[in-house]
């Protein structure tokens, strides 16, 4: 029997250490297979955590599972019905339960990693000094009374030996009339660690603000606002964070994403009548005239690709250029790349002939601003509308009025500078530089609006929150998962979250020591992916999609200490 588990525990130390010293090398690789039926993979810093609701941190460790089975390849007839279904498996997380193991399994593997690092078991074939490892989680069922979701084993260390371990487990079930008493959870923590001092730190997370897709056919932006509260000490349980705590704001906004397609026209006529009437009317008046109301209409559909609650928040400028205003007629009305060659052949032989003079706002370096410079002497260069130089000219004069509308929208609302803006408005770069910069500028502008609407901050924290997108967008790329996160004073901000329900309540107990504590949490989601909880449908939901009974999860993070003599 000895013997047996020995070996297992051997292989197992040995699998883990390859898998550790081949991720340091950078070399990548499948999670590796243990008896056939396990896997196991080490997921780094930066990467998907299953454990980010729990551990609260950002680590490297070792996640253990089932090998997931191998699905047949469905037949011409079910495939139909299996597209159906996939969408709903993955988002339901039934396809993760699968990989859960039962708790006696689970608890034979941190059993192995609990041999291999202790420096006693002098008799096990492993190379000494042992190599401390990273953290070790095994997925659990949660079969047994108890409802564990993950046992978890970490080393305690110093700078030359493995002196002990932590052992973790994490419970979690679906529990309306919880019943917990914070001086319980803290006898508990006391008596389990034989401490006689400690702290109870609290954290509350309040959902401000999520948009919803109501319609599945469209990848529409989701915006998410919260506000994460950190406090300490702790009075008693769902305790309202209290005004000297320390407040973020934390705001995500992922951009539309998608097909770039030729659009449904806005227009009644063609791109090319809309042009021909626009050089025909600048042609009467020789100059740019007066078209106010019909450049308001205009400003209007080309806002109308933007998403409402932005448009709603753009003033309608009253000084756009030739160049805008065909930018405007265009992109609502253009429908195919013959469009376009035929839109630019009129406007750049009404240059030619001399039948316009329009004027353009200073700093643009667009083809087309070119050719209208030199149209003013004269003289113009020959320019060939064929391959992607049309859509490059549309890109260029679309590229110019987008930047002026954000820089009116940002310098009118006092959130920014021109000199601010510099690097997400510089023509000094390339076409396709430029694109990303305003992609860049974009989100920045949606995550603005989306504060701005939904909770109406002051000013000083408006102006914060662009600076810090601004800085952090121009060093980093356009990341559309970004999350940004803004300190707040709680004074601020406590109309949002004083009378509201927090979306995720904790309290953490420790002693001082960071890996010894004992973790309460209440939560409208579960914080455990792979366990089975009952799912309201879509009947139990009220017209405003709030639940009739609010469906709270309960999970408990306790730890065991156990030191190596």
């Amino acid at each position: 029997m000895w013997s047996g588990a020995n070996r297992a525990a051997e292989e197992f130390y040995a699998g883990l250490l390859q898998e550790f010293d081949e991720k340091k090398k950078g070399i990548c690789k499948d999670p590796f297979i243990y008896e056939a039926d396990i896997q196991v993979q080490l997921i780094s810093k930066g990467q998907a955590n299953p454990l980010k609701n729990i551990l609260h941190e950002n680590e490297t460790i070792f996640i253990v599972e089932k090998v997931p089975l191998e699905k047949e390849e469905p037949s011409h007839i079910e495939e139909l019905q299996f597209e159906e279904t996939a969408i709903s498996d993955l988002s339901t997380g039934e396809n993760v339960g699968l990989l859960a193991l039962p708790v006696g399994r689970a608890r034979q593997l941190i059993g192995f990693y609990t041999m291999a690092h202790n420096p006693n078991m002098t008799h096990l074939k492993i190379n000494r000094p042992v190599t401390a490892l990273p953290p070790l989680w095994v997925r659990c069922d949660g079969s047994d009374p108890e409802g564990i979701g993950w046992l978890g084993a970490e080393l305690i260390s110093t700078s030359s030996n493995i002196t002990g371990i932590v052992l973790y487990m994490v419970t979690c079930k679906v529990d309306k009339n919880y019943s917990v008493n914070l001086e319980d959870l803290k006898k508990s923590h006391k008596k389990r660690h034989h401490l006689s001092t400690l702290t109870a730190s609290g954290f509350a997370q309040y959902e401000l603000f999520k948009s919803t897709a109501l319609d599945d056919t469209v990848a529409a932006s989701q915006t998410r606002i919260t506000l994460d509260i950190s406090w300490s000490p702790v009075d008693e349980i769902l305790q309202t964070p209290p005004l000297s705590s320390t407040a973020t704001l934390v705001l995500a906004d992922g951009l539309r994403t998608g097909v770039t397609e030729w659009p449904e026209p806005l227009e009644a006529k063609s791109a090319v009548e809309l042009v021909q009437e626009f050089l025909n009317e600048l042609n009467k008046l020789n100059e740019f005239g007066d078209s106010t109301n019909k450049d308001t209409e205009i400003v209007k559909h080309d806002a109308a690709a933007v998403d409402r609650s932005i448009e709603c928040l753009l003033t309608v400028r009253g000084d756009l250029d030739f160049a805008e205003q065909l930018w405007c007629k265009m992109s609502s009305s253009v429908i195919s790349y013959q469009d376009l060659v035929k839109c630019f052949t009129l406007v750049i032989q009404s240059l030619q002939r001399g039948d316009i003079q329009p004027w353009l706002h200073s700093g643009s370096n667009s083809l087309l601003s070119k050719l209208i410079y030199q149209s003013y002497h004269g003289t113009m260069d020959m320019v060939s509308l064929s391959g992607t130089v049309p859509v490059q000219m549309l890109l260029e004069i679309g590229l110019d009025k987008l930047k002026k509308d954000y820089i009116c929208f940002f310098i009118g609302q006092e959130l920014a500078s021109l000199n601010h803006l510099e690097y997400f408005i510089s023509p000094s770069v390339d076409t396709q530089e430029q694109v990303h910069r305003v992609q860049k500028l974009h989100h920045i502008l949606e995550i603005v609006v989306s504060c701005m609407l939904f909770i109406k901050p002051q000013h000083e924290l408006l102006f914060s929150l662009t600076q810090s997108c601004i800085k952090y967008y121009e060093q980093n790329p356009l990341d559309e998962q970004h999350i940004f996160q803004l300190p707040v004073r709680p004074t601020a901000v406590k109309d949002l979250y004083q009378n509201e329900k927090p979306q995720k309540w904790r309290v953490e107990i420790n002693s001082g020591q960071k890996k010894v504590k004992t973790v309460w949490q209440l939560s409208d989601s579960p914080p455990v992916d792979h366990l089975n909880f009952h799912r309201p449908d879509f009947s139990e939901l009220t017209l405003n999609g709030s639940l009739e009974e609010r469906i709270s999860f309960t999970n408990m993070v306790t730890c065991s200490q156990v030191h190596f003599k």
